[in-house]
């Protein structure tokens, strides 16, 4: 891909932060949205919960990619801090799309974020992109998140929605929690342990996004989740191979539950999530099983 200006927002997460680096590395023009006020010039601000962007700084960008949003995992989900995570999606999602929709000259893609908990529970039954949304609040969260992306797909703009898995990584999501709890040989699977988790690495994770940037033609719903799915048991034996530790307490379900509330569900939950349409367009993974991801990370 020849040098293009991409404008990300949710460049200080985990996902964002290595896209930067990806692009950054490959001599692409990064531009970063923030929060406060711009110091540097290859900033922009907006403001997502208060719906503003200042599109000036959007301009001549062939690609914005949105990651934004208040991590899932981060809180116990108060009814507050749900209207939070929700509000740093939807509407920083809607403020993106209308500032992409009335640029003079508009951007070739606008991927915007999204989430395998589009599909809830699934129990053993694995389900690709023509799944229908599940039930709950993270399938109806991500129906909003998707849909707050419409002004820039009618404005005629190639619209993208990633629906990432669980991330392996060392630096954050579910796997920054979980590495430290196992190299100290607290590790164990959670409630019966049959539950599928739908994963990828976090350098499949930016290479796929910047597949889904790179490739014309490509657009609505891709899953960003490893091929083969694993239970919950399966990856905690391959945590204890990787690092070499015992894997023997294993948390009671309603330990879980008192602990982490509703947030309980998306633990114990089952989301086994094929990347069907990710690997019809071409994409290769690099690391397309767990403890190849483990290792990576």
């Amino acid at each position: 891909m020849e040098r293009s200006r991409i404008a990300v927002a949710g460049a200080s997460g985990l996902i964002g932060g290595a896209l930067v680096r990806s692009l950054t590395a490959d001599g692409h023009e990064v531009v970063r949205l923030v929060r406060r006020p711009p110091r540097a010039k290859d900033e922009v601000r907006w403001d997502p919960e208060g719906a503003s962007v200042d599109a000036a700084g959007l301009a001549g960008c062939d690609a914005v990619v949105n990651l934004a949003g208040a991590g899932v995992g981060d809180h116990r989900w108060t009814d507050a801090y749900k209207r939070r995570i929700r509000d740093s999606r939807v509407l920083g999602t809607r403020a993106l799309a209308e500032a992409v929709a009335g640029l003079e000259e508009k951007p070739r893609v606008f991927v915007s974020g999204s989430a395998m908990g589009f599909y809830g529970e699934t129990g053993e039954r694995a389900v690709d992109e023509s799944a229908p949304p599940g039930e709950g609040f993270l399938p109806r969260l991500c129906v909003e998140w998707e849909a707050a992306a419409a002004p820039a797909r009618e404005a005629g703009v190639r619209t993208v929605f990633p629906r990432t898995g669980l991330v392996v990584a060392r630096g954050g999501g579910a796997w920054g929690r979980l590495f430290p709890l196992f190299e100290a040989g607290l590790g164990g699977r959670m409630g019966d342990g049959r539950q599928y988790w739908s994963y990828i690495s976090l350098h499949d994770e930016v290479a796929a996004i910047r597949h889904l940037v790179d490739t014309d033609g490509l657009s609505g719903p891709f899953n960003l989740t490893a091929p083969v799915p694993l239970t919950n048991r399966e990856i905690t034996a391959a945590m204890g191979r990787v690092l070499h530790r015992p894997t023997l307490f294993a948390v009671p379900a309603p330990v879980l539950r008192a602990a982490l509330g509703e947030m309980s569900g998306d633990v114990l939950g089952s989301a086994r999530v094929v990347p069907k349409r990710l690997l019809e367009s071409g994409f290769t993974f690099a690391f397309p099983d767990i403890e190849g991801a483990l290792r990576a990370a």
